[in-house]
C-alpha cells in the first residue's frame, strides 16, 4: 500500500508540518461547489412542487398563522384577565397575517415556475372562431 503524499516531519518528528496549500486551495474549492449545490437544491425543490404540496404548503401557512395568533391572544387574555377580546382581536391579527403568508408564498411560487409553453395553454372561446 504505498500514500500518494507524504507528509514532512520535522526534526524533533513531533508533528507533521500545517496543510499544505495544495490541500486548502482543494478544500475551498469542495466548500464552494457545496454552496452551489445547496442553491440550486433549493431552487429545484420549489419549482418542481406539485400542486398537491403547493396546496398542503398554502393552507398550513394559513392555519399555523391563525392559531399561533389565537394562541397568543388566549396567554394574553389569562394574563391580563381581559376575557376572550384579546383572543378575539389576536385571531384577526393571526388571519391578516395568514393571508399575507399565503399571497407572499404563491407569488415566490409564481415566480419559481417555469413560464407556461404553447402546450400547455387552454384555449379560449374567444379563440376558437
Amino acid at each position: 500500500m504505498a500514500l500518494s503524499r507524504k507528509t514532512k516531519r520535522s526534526q524533533s518528528g513531533a508533528k507533521p508540518e500545517p496543510l499544505t496549500s495544495d490541500l486548502a486551495a482543494r478544500i475551498k474549492r469542495a466548500q464552494g461547489e457545496k454552496s452551489l449545490a445547496g442553491d440550486a437544491e433549493a431552487a429545484s425543490a420549489t419549482r418542481d412542487m406539485t400542486g398537491l404540496s403547493r396546496g398542503l404548503r398554502l393552507g398550513s401557512e394559513f392555519i399555523a398563522a391563525i392559531l399561533v395568533g389565537a394562541g397568543i391572544g388566549y396567554l394574553l387574555d389569562l394574563w391580563l384577565k381581559t376575557g376572550p377580546w384579546l383572543m378575539l382581536v389576536m385571531l384577526l391579527v393571526g388571519f391578516a397575517a395568514g393571508v399575507l403568508n399565503v399571497v407572499r408564498s404563491a407569488a415566490e411560487m409564481n415566480r419559481a415556475a417555469p413560464p407556461p409553453t404553447a402546450a400547455m395553454r387552454v384555449p379560449d372561446d374567444d379563440e376558437d372562431e
